[in-house]
C-alpha cells in the first residue's frame, strides 16, 4: 500500500520505553517499537524521531521539588540522549541506518544538530533521532517535536501516547470520557487539553503542521497512521 506521508516526525514519550516498569528502559518494548519503525521505514517513508526523557528524569517535576529549573531541564535533556541511544541501538540491530543528533554538543556519542545534515540523512534513507530537546531550558520535547518537524519540513507529527487519542477528560480517571476523531488547534488550546503543551500546539497552528495522536501500545499503529487509516485523533 502506498504511504500517505513521505516524511514524518514521530514523537515518542520517554514513558513509552518503560513498558510495565515504573522507571527506566524495557529492552523488549524498545525492540517492538524499533520493529514498527523499521516496518514503515521499509515502505520508503523518511522517519525522524524526537524522544522524551520522562522514564529517567522529569525536569519540570524535579524543579517543583526544589531543583533549579535550568539545571533540572538540562538533566532532562541528558535523559533524552540515553533514550535516543537505546532506540538507535535497537534500530541498527535491525539493519536500519540511524543517526542521533543532539542539541547539546557531545561528540563522542552523537552528531551536533545541523538542519541541513539532518535533511540529508533523511534523503539518504537514514532514520534521524533528535536528542537533548531544543538545547534550551523551559522548552518541552513536545515543543522540540514541533520545531524539528517544521525545520525538516515533515508533513505530519505522529504523537505516540499510552491512550487511543485526545479525550475531553482524562480517560484513566473518567470512564465515559469522549474521544475526538478530529479537533482544531484552537479547541485544544481553549479547552486546555494536555495532549501537547501550548507552545507546541501554537507552533503547529501557525505553521499548519497536523498532529495525529494515537496509541503506541497497539501493534501496527504507526503503519496504520502512515497508510492513512483513521485511527487516533487528528489536530488540524
Amino acid at each position: 500500500m502506498t504511504p500517505k506521508y513521505k516524511r514524518v516526525l514521530l514523537k515518542l514519550s520517554g514513558e513509552a520505553l518503560m513498558g510495565d516498569q515504573s522507571f527506566g528502559i524495557h529492552p523488549q518494548v524498545v525492540q517492538r517499537i524499533a520493529n514498527e519503525i523499521k516496518d514503515v521505514h521499509s515502505m520508503g517513508v523518511e522517519v525522524a524521531i524526537v524522544i522524551g526523557g520522562g522514564n529517567i528524569f522529569r525536569g519540570l517535576k524535579a524543579s517543583e521539588e526544589g531543583f533549579d529549573r535550568v539545571t533540572a531541564d538540562h538533566m532532562g535533556m541528558l535523559a533524552t540522549v540515553i533514550n535516543a541511544l537505546a532506540i538507535q541501538d535497537a534500530l541498527e540491530k535491525l539493519n536500519v541506518y540511524t543517526r542521533v543528533q543532539s542539541a547539546i554538543e557531545m561528540r563522542q556519542v552523537a552528531e551536533m544538530y545541523i538542519r541541513r545534515r539532518a535533511i540529508r540523512h533523511l534523503e539518504k534513507n537514514r532514520v534521524v533521532i533528535f536528542a537533548a530537546g531544543t538545547g534550551n531550558p523551559y522548552f518541552s520535547t513536545d515543543t522540540t517535536a514541533a520545531l524539528r518537524a517544521m525545520e525538516i519540513k515533515a508533513e505530519v507529527i505522529l504523537k505516540a501516547t499510552k491512550v487511543e487519542g485526545i479525550y475531553d477528560a482524562d480517560p484513566v480517571k473518567v470512564a465515559d470520557a469522549k474521544m475526538y476523531g478530529e479537533i482544531s488547534y484552537m479547541d485544544v488550546l481553549m479547552q486546555g487539553l494536555g495532549v501537547m503543551d501550548s507552545t507546541a500546539i501554537s507552533l503547529c497552528k501557525d505553521n499548519h503542521v497536523p498532529i495525529i495522536v494515537f496509541n503506541i501500545n497497539t501493534k501496527g499503529n504507526i503503519r496504520r497512521v502512515i497508510e492513512g487509516e483513521k485511527i487516533g485523533s487528528l489536530v488540524y
